[in-house]
């Protein structure tokens, strides 16, 4: 399943501080390998491919949101911003975004992987699960 509008909006925490994801109006069932079609979500978190308007993996475009929510989490803002969508959009397909100089390396090299305009390139969940930052800050 693709969620396909995850934000921090649509993220909520139970009494033990487990994540909990909702509004799955935007979701999609699909069979492993095919691609989607439609674009939706919020400008912000919106994947490239999808922006462009090509078909997607439902799990990509929904690790290049956890990237963006990540990047907002710990460093306050969004890494693509723009109150015009058509110069919203441009900045995200160009793929380069600020990196704070209190951004540790490896929370760094896990964004530029996360938020990769090429989704062939884009890093994986596994991936992202063998990750030095994902792994110094989860518990086991």
């Amino acid at each position: 399943m693709a969620h396909r509008d995850l934000k921090p909006e649509n993220l909520l925490l139970d009494d033990n501080n487990n994540i909990k994801i909702v509004d799955f109006g935007l979701s999609n069932l699909y069979n492993s390998g095919e691609t989607l079609k439609s674009a939706c979500g919020s400008p912000c978190y919106a994947a490239p491919e999808m922006i462009r308007g090509v078909r997607y993996y439902g799990a990509s475009v929904d690790i290049w949101a956890v990237g963006i929510i990540m990047y907002a989490l710990i460093c306050g803002f969004l890494p693509f911003e723009d109150k015009n969508t058509e110069k919203l959009y441009k900045k995200i397909l160009s793929g380069v975004f600020e990196t704070p100089i209190f951004l540790s390396k490896e929370a760094k090299d896990l964004l530029s992987k996360i938020l990769n305009v090429d989704p062939k390139k884009r890093i994986t969940i596994a991936e992202i699960r063998k990750h030095l930052w994902y792994n110094l800050y989860t518990m086991p």
